[in-house]
């Protein structure tokens, strides 16, 4: 059966990959691509619908991103969102102009219920009055023929807009993010509703095929996995081994830049006595690493130097293993789109299995199953997969570990502080979950999941947790010392910074509301506990505008 299929269009907008992850939550599978993707290409996929994203640019300003008013007409739903709503009414005879104030942030927003993209096709009902999230110089002043505004805010007279007739769409604000609540179900009814899509994007498909898809790729050759015991490159070494075993060799990399004692655990997990149909080598190269890193600051120059030492480890160990063909990684979207190899946008930072690669890499070819999938797709595989929920609803690490969670200069004394400072962080927040769940859940909860789909313990998972409990939390370790009193006396020492947020996607994420007086017992444990450190702050930053990790 052919699988049905939403293409997103890309025009250089921060939330393009975000717009792929809200389709998908309506299990409808989609791909993006740049709008700069050849007419003909576009036909020759059959798209069920067509998304357009934000941009940075005014469409109406020479050499703005564009596309032929032919996408208009293929007979295909389309749905413009922000730039790509303005670019619909301009490219087909409607007025685009810059507003006299940017409206920017929540706002209050009254939408038209018949709509289709509202309810008005007898999906998911939108409240008449709602909020959306806005971030625009421009504003339709004009609307093209045959299309009549659906939505208005005090300053924005086409908020959102449709022509029933073409099955065109527009939307003047981002009901991608998590800041328009309702925007889920707008997106919804547009995939579901209008295009007519079914929902065949399941995560048990994707593991069959994937299985497949890599036996046929792989053949008898081998496999080199860069493990590093976090959630993706955990699943990506599950789907690997269920597809080719013993031909898969994991190269678990310390170097150094971990958090407390997690070395061992990764060993106890993935070595010898683990579950895992594999071959698993431990290489400890923790002062390889640290010679690397002295006397670098920079955020970007350590992200490359740990991407390129990581590359230089394996090759070493393949050499030593005997031929080797393959090179596989746990990368996700989320790293492909924060370093600009996602469409048209922007480079945010580098990952070290992405942006951070060295020109040279001595394997035949890379292999990346999970390239495909967002954070929580990655669980649900791991799920399908049978691997322990422990494993899968770890919080994510970084590649780059605690050097992109040191501020300034990388030393063994500094990581040290800031594993301790973590240990004790991620310590009482589990005891103060565990204490609200024994005071608030039913006598239920611990009872066998046995026979529930895979859907339903993702679900389970985040019911029966307290309401403020993040989906990543760690302390970092800042570059500023301050003067303290300890003792009576004065002290010259370290700030550690604790960051927590509320996250689907990580792509957008909010500070997570942790109960003060947990904040209190974890910093008076940190100033008594940590040598080295006079004072704990905890960062209050959103998703934009801050990114989730500190560099």
């Amino acid at each position: 059966m052919k699988k049905e299929k939403v293409l997103v269009i890309d025009f250089g907008g921060q939330y393009n990959q975000l717009v792929a992850r809200r389709v998908r939550e309506c299990n409808v599978y989609c791909e993006i691509y740049s709008y700069k993707t050849p007419l003909e290409k576009i036909k020759e996929m059959e798209p069920k619908g067509i998304i357009l994203t934000g941009g940075p640019a005014s469409c109406y300003e020479e050499g703005a991103a564009t596309c032929s008013p032919e996408l208009f007409e293929l007979g295909v739903p389309v749905l413009g969102l922000c730039y790509g709503a303005q670019l619909m009414s301009h490219v087909l005879g409607g007025k685009v102009e810059r507003a006299a104030n940017r409206e920017y942030g929540k706002t209050e927003i009254e939408v038209d219920t018949s709509s289709a993209l509202f309810g008005g096709g007898g999906l998911k009902e939108v409240p008449a009055h709602t909020t959306c999230w806005m971030s625009h110089f421009d504003y339709i002043s004009k609307l093209a023929p045959g299309f009549r505004s659906v939505a208005h805010t005090g300053s924005t007279p086409v908020a959102a807009m449709e022509n029933k007739e073409k099955n065109l769409y527009g939307i003047q604000f981002h009901p991608e993010v998590l800041h328009t609540p309702e925007g889920s179900k707008m997106l919804y009814n547009f995939v579901r509703g209008v295009c007519g899509c079914g929902g065949d994007w399941k995560m048990d498909t994707f593991v069959e095929d994937s299985v497949k898809a890599i036996r046929e790729k792989v053949g008898d050759g081998k496999v080199l996995l860069a493990l590093s015991g976090g959630v993706d490159s955990s699943v990506a070494a599950g789907l690997l081994s269920r597809a080719i075993g013993k031909q898969l060799t994991c190269v678990f990399v310390d170097h150094g830049l971990l958090r407390k004692d997690e070395g061992d655990e990764v060993e106890a997990v993935f070595g010898e006595k683990g579950r895992f149909d594999l071959n698993f080598i431990r290489v400890n190269a923790r002062d390889r690493y640290y010679v690397k890193l002295a006397g670098v600051d920079e955020p970007e120059r350590k992200r490359k130097i740990i991407g390129e030492e990581f590359i230089r480890v394996f090759e070493e160990e393949a050499k030593k293993i005997g031929t080797v063909d393959f090179l596989a990684q746990g990368t996700i979207y989320p790293d492909v789109v924060e370093s600009g190899l996602g469409g048209e946008s922007a480079v945010i930072k580098s990952h070290h299995n992405v942006g951070g690669l060295p020109d040279f890499v001595d394997f035949k070819e890379i292999i990346e199953p999970l390239r495909s999938l967002f954070k929580d797709e990655v669980r649900k595989v791991g799920l399908q997969l049978g691997i322990p929920e422990k494993l899968v609803f770890r919080q994510p690490f970084p590649g780059p570990g605690l050097g992109i969670r040191i501020i300034g200069d990388v030393t063994a004394e500094k990581v040290k502080i800031v594993q301790e400072a973590d240990a004790i962080y991620r310590e009482e927040i589990a005891k103060a979950a565990e204490e609200w769940k024994k005071e608030n859940l039913p006598e239920s909860f611990g009872e066998s999941r046995e026979g529930l789909s895979v859907d339903q313990i993702f679900a389970r998972e985040r019911e029966f947790n307290p309401p403020w409990m993040p989906d990543q939390y760690f302390a970092a370790l800042t570059n500023m010392r301050s003067v303290g009193v300890m003792g009576d006396e004065r002290t010259y020492d370290y700030a550690v910074v604790l960051r927590a947020v509320k996250t689907i996607d990580f792509m957008t994420a909010e500070a997570a509301n942790i109960p003060f007086d947990v904040l209190q017992t974890v910093m008076n444990r940190i100033i008594n506990e940590v040598r080295g450190v006079n004072r704990v702050l905890f960062d209050l930053s959103s998703k934009p505008a801050s990114t989730i990790e500190l560099e």
